[in-house]
């Protein structure tokens, strides 16, 4: 039998990464791969392949303009830096 490993993440780390889009608590996909230690098309590729195992309103495409307001008040560009134009929001399980 497999032991399953625990890696604890400090609070401040995942509260840090939790943005206000559409009045709702979310996860932006970059930050939420980050997490588990993966690529962002891989964590997209993951949730696609398992829609069904997702709620209906569990994560949505985040606009132009709410990803162009995202940009200037929290994330820092690198110069150079190819950031991809479509973003996900992640909510949490169970929050409206």
């Amino acid at each position: 039998m497999k032991k399953s490993v625990q890696i604890l993440i400090p609070e401040e780390i995942v509260m840090s990464k939790i943005y206000l889009v559409r009045g709702q608590k979310v996860m932006i996909d970059r930050d939420l791969a980050e997490l588990y230690g993966v690529k962002t098309k891989r964590l997209k590729e993951a949730v696609r392949r398992n829609k069904s195992r997702f709620p209906k309103d569990f994560l949505f495409e985040m606009t132009k303009k709410e990803l162009e307001n995202w940009r200037t008040q929290f994330a820092t560009s690198k110069a150079g830096q190819n950031t991809p134009r479509k973003k996900i929001g992640f909510k949490r399980e169970g929050e409206n």
